[in-house]
Formats: C-alpha cells, structure tokens, sequence
C-alpha cells in the first residue's frame, strides 16, 4: 500500500488528466468539431457525481477527488451539448436508454446503501453510453477519441489513488475505464471501414 502523500499525489495527476482531458473537448463542442449526445452527458454527470459522494462516504481519499471533479464537468458538457444542439437525431432507442437511466437512479435512491448505489450507477452510466455508441457507429469521425483514451487512464491512476479499496470504490472506475476501451475500439474500427 502506497503512503499516504503518494495517493494525494496520484489523486492530484488524476485531476490534472481529468481536465487536460476535458478542456480540449469542451473547445472543441465550443467550435461546433465535436456533437456529443446530450442524454448520454446528462446520464453520466448524474452518476459521476453521486457514485464520488457514496467513494467519500467509503472512505476512497485522493482517489475519489478526480470522480468528483469529472461529475461537475460532466454535468457542464451536458449543458453544453443541450444548448449546442449538438446531436437532434435522438432516437426511439435513446429514449429508453435515458429512461432505463433514470429508472435505476429512482431505484438507487430507494435502496440507500452506497454499494448498491455504486453497483446500480455503474450499470446506469454504462446504459448512458448506450446513445453515443449508437451516435459514434453511425458517425465516428464525431468523437475525440484522445478524450476517451485520457479518461480511461485518469480512471486506471484514480484507482491507484484510492485510500481504502472495497467495490464501491473500485467498481465504478473500473468498469467505466473499461467502457472508454471498448468505445475506443469501435470508433477505430468503424473509422478503418467507413474510409476503406
């Protein structure tokens, strides 16, 4: 186990790659480059930002800070895609993506213990990339994918960040780290067929 300086610090380059990842991204919305899908941005700033309350509340330290900053921006980006209009095809399919979503946070409210909250926020941020695997399939020169590859090494140091490791604290990033992978590999692969 790493001193405790060592997490702070891990924590620290968590964030910095948090908005390193994000600042260009934002620019990017900003200048019309790239259309992120409103529903999947607001499904994850929600459980962002409560699965970093319920790490707090299980005492994952350093490791946490950069969830509960990424939760804050996320919620920004939303908003930005919102007033951008940045994706209007919003399809039968991402109606019930964003239902599903917001369906489990009702169901996580109920429960109120912090690893059923974590189990039910992971499931429902992986259901919020239901929309922009769908969106980027169709048009994957759409999406940074630079963005992805930063936060799923934010998520792989905000792990290593973590002052005390149980599932809630671990799960989240994991999963969605493994999520940003998986999205990166369809991207490429869809960019690769539609350009040969």
């Amino acid at each position: 186990m790493l001193p405790a300086i060592y997490k702070e610090l891990l924590g620290g380059v968590a964030i910095a790659l948090t908005f390193i990842a994000f600042l260009p991204y934002i620019r990017s919305i900003r200048q019309g480059k790239t259309r992120p899908h409103v529903f999947s941005w607001v499904i994850w700033g929600a459980t962002t930002f409560v699965v970093f309350l319920a790490q707090l509340a299980d005492k994952g330290g350093a490791g946490a800070w950069p969830i509960g900053v990424s939760g804050i921006i996320t919620i920004y980006v939303a908003y930005l895609a919102y007033m951008k209009k940045s994706d209007s095809t919003i399809t039968r399919t991402d109606w019930i993506f964003f239902t599903a979503a917001m369906m489990s946070l009702l169901l996580w409210y109920l429960t109120s213990d912090p690893l059923w909250a974590v189990v039910i926020l992971t499931m429902v941020d992986l259901v919020g990339f239901g929309p922009t695997f769908r969106k980027a399939y169709v048009r994957p020169f759409e999406e940074q994918l630079t963005f992805f590859v930063i936060m799923a090494t934010r998520n792989l140091i905000s792990i290593m960040a973590l002052e005390y490791y149980s599932l809630i604290t671990v799960l989240f990033p994991a999963v969605t780290g493994i999520a940003c992978l998986k999205f990166i590999l369809m991207v490429v692969y869809r960019r690769r067929m539609l350009a040969g």
